[in-house]
């Protein structure tokens, strides 16, 4: 029966991509905003919803670790998995400044995690307040960077505010929906053969929590839109972090645990300046990325469970 649960949470999951795609098209049409601008501003952070509810219901319940785990696997799978298989369907071959500031960006907040686990600083009230604040002013900025024009866009067909806003609800919903399903049954499947709760936060809860990105990601290519795509992942990766993580602490003060601190955030420091390279010197995600960035998943995955 969970596995039923599983394929239904998938099919939910498809349905919701493709509301979340024809809306958001549809606005950056409209308002005159990049399809990149459109990924980071308004589809990240409803992808990013599956990882907030799940992390404050963590909280909620006592389980920093796990709700800590999640983000930083999530923004893991986002850039290594997520986006590897995005290139695969179609290959980003050219790489503009506002996508590589929004690496840096991504960057220096893997960076800042790090002191914040090596000085042992707490996530209390503040800090939230001051992720959130900065998490405005970024938003702020992608929407004046973004602002690029859509004569791209003139092929496909425009709705009308409404449609295009109950579009992009629908698809929203979909994919909660569908999260949470595949997270609920999942979880069981992996407690019925024995697999830790600190792990599943890390890997099968993150992966799962990620599905929506995946689902966009891979939509967005099938459609030629991967800057689209690259927009998703990497403004859902600031959310989890800045936006998670500052609304958590309103719940309680927590800090990043052990385990997550010695492996897992250095891990996500790693990739972020894996595809930081490959952004910055060959200016282009090409299939070699997305080949290298499954492989190194797939061996992060297996080391979990040895």
């Amino acid at each position: 029966m969970e596995y039923f649960f599983l394929l239904m949470g998938l099919i939910l999951f498809s349905f919701g991509a493709e509301g979340i795609i024809r809306g958001s098209v549809s606005l950056a049409k409209k308002f005159k905003v990049s399809l990149f601008a459109i990924g980071i501003v308004v589809i990240s952070a409803g992808t990013s919803l599956p990882e907030l509810a799940n992390c404050l219901i963590a909280i909620e319940n006592g389980y920093t670790d796990l709700a800590v785990g999640t983000i930083v696997g999530s923004n893991i799978a986002n850039i290594i998995l997520i986006m590897g298989m995005t290139v695969l369907f179609c290959p980003i071959l050219a790489i503009n400044n506002n996508q590589i500031n929004q690496i840096g960006i991504n960057l220096i907040i893997a960076l800042t995690l790090i002191l914040f686990a090596y000085f042992s600083f707490e996530f209390n009230y503040y800090v939230g307040i001051s992720f959130l604040l900065l998490l405005v002013l970024i938003m702020l900025y992608q929407i004046k960077a973004g602002s690029l024009g859509v004569s791209d866009l003139n092929d496909l067909k425009e709705y009308s505010l409404f449609f295009s806003s109950l579009f992009i609800l629908i698809g929203l919903i979909f994919l909660m929906i569908g999260s949470q399903i595949f997270i609920s049954s999942a979880v069981k499947i992996a407690e019925n053969i024995g697999v830790p709760k600190s792990v599943i936060g890390v890997s099968l809860v993150a992966f799962g929590t990620s599905l929506p990105e995946l689902i966009v990601g891979v939509y967005s290519a099938m459609r030629k839109k991967v800057e689209f795509a690259l927009g998703n992942i990497l403004g859902s990766n600031i959310y989890n972090v800045l936006g998670i993580l500052g609304i958590s602490t309103f719940l309680e003060s927590f800090k990043i645990p052990d385990i997550v601190a010695n492996y897992d955030l250095f891990f996500m420091t790693f990739v972020t300046i894996f595809i930081f390279l490959f952004m910055f010197l060959l200016k282009k995600l090409n299939r070699l990325y997305g080949i290298i960035s499954l492989s190194i998943y797939l061996t992060y995955i297996i080391s979990m469970y040895l």
